[in-house]
């Protein structure tokens, strides 16, 4: 499989960070202009509205699951052992990641974060094994 196909899921996964990350920061310095927070209040984190609590948190989350995914993506370039199936699989993986970003920062259901997160929780260990069967027996 070229580089290019299986860094592509990597990049969409990347854009979903960023993302989140400059629609904080907008909230944030919407909030501290419109003195709907103080500095003081905000010094160490807390006393954020919940629709900024829930931003942060979302992008906070793409520092936890994620990091097994870039982890394993990089091995499987190192070892040349993503295949179709590799990429297909990333993409699902990155689907779920949207999907949980996207309900973690709109409604906020916690049922559907939970289901959103645990599919791609699947995916990802369904990924590892994969990779650790082909390694085991290549």
């Amino acid at each position: 499989m070229s580089t290019k196909a299986v860094l592509l899921p990597v990049f969409a996964l990347v854009a979903l960070a960023l993302g989140l990350l400059v629609a904080l920061a907008r909230s944030r310095i919407r909030a501290l202009r419109g003195k709907v927070v103080k500095p003081a209040d905000i010094a160490l984190n807390r006393g954020w509205p919940d629709q900024i609590a829930q931003l942060a948190n979302s992008y906070a989350s793409q520092f936890e699951l994620p990091v097994l995914f870039y982890a394993l993506v990089a091995l499987t370039l190192v070892t040349e052992k993503a295949d179709l199936l590799f990429v297909a699989l990333e993409w699902a993986f990155v689907a779920t990641r949207y999907a949980h970003a996207s309900i973690h920062v709109a409604s906020n259901h916690v049922q559907r974060r939970f289901f959103a997160f645990s599919a791609g929780f699947a995916l990802l260990a369904l990924m590892w094994a994969i990779f650790a069967a082909r390694i085991a027996f290549s």
